[in-house]
């Protein structure tokens, strides 16, 4: 667990870099948080109490270097919407708040991800820690943990659901981006997937374009009968 020290001097989030530095291996470890975040600022619209990190270090000492999940999730902290305001990186010290969800995102090589990376989040405190591998075959590609005494244990649902954030997270296939894959998404209690900004608005349009044929359909019918639709408006 992190303790802060008010006696330490220790340096603001503007005054530290933003991440380790370490390049993506591919695509996926920014589209798959970004998805995520993405549906989470449709869904929480309206609250500002919350904060998704992409490829942000999250600093817990201030002379060690940070851990850098590829996406990480707070709650109970200020979200900031003016650009002047948003933040360079996280400081734990300056949050007051320990992030509830790690995602680590495999696509090329292994960076301590079930071992160190894993043990340093145990550490923080992270509640639930996620690790996504696309790439495996005998085994669950998405292997949600929850931190219980101090130790994470496996959650072997498909999604995973999280009472504490009021979530749930899983993979299914679908779209983003054009790109059809299976993507990492959340639920709702019910197991059902909710949708992201783009299925929303193919969602918007299709109901306009249904309404418009129900309107034709009705027009065509009122002239077979004889009628003017138009004069009944």
């Amino acid at each position: 667990m992190f303790n802060y020290d008010p006696k330490l001097r220790w340096p603001s989030a503007e005054d530290l870099p933003d991440s380790d530095d370490t390049p993506v291996d591919n695509e996926l470890q920014d589209l798959i948080p970004s998805l995520l975040k993405a549906i989470l600022a449709l869904l929480w619209a309206n609250r500002m109490d919350w904060f998704f990190g992409v490829d942000m270090g999250i600093y817990y000492n201030s002379q060690s270097p940070p851990i850098v999940p590829d996406g990480f999730l707070s709650l109970g902290v200020e979200r900031f919407v003016d650009e002047e305001e948003l933040r360079a990186s996280y400081a734990i010290w300056e949050e007051k708040k320990t992030p509830i969800f790690a995602l680590e995102v495999i696509s090329g090589t292994y960076r301590g991800e079930f071992t160190t990376k894993k043990a340093k989040y145990a550490e923080l405190g992270v509640l639930y820690y996620a690790v996504y591998n696309p790439r495996r075959r005998r085994k669950p590609p998405l292997e949600v943990y929850r931190l219980v005494d101090g130790s994470y244990e496996y959650l072997p649902e498909n999604p995973v659901w999280m009472p504490e954030i009021g979530l749930g997270i899983g993979r299914e296939e679908g779209t983003y981006q054009g790109i059809r894959r299976d993507w990492l998404y959340w639920y709702d209690e019910q197991g059902q997937r909710l949708l992201t900004p783009e299925e929303l608005v193919w969602k918007e349009r299709e109901g306009r374009l249904q309404a418009e044929r129900r309107a034709q359909m009705l027009a065509e019918r009122l002239r077979s009968l004889g009628l003017d639709p138009d004069s009944l408006i």
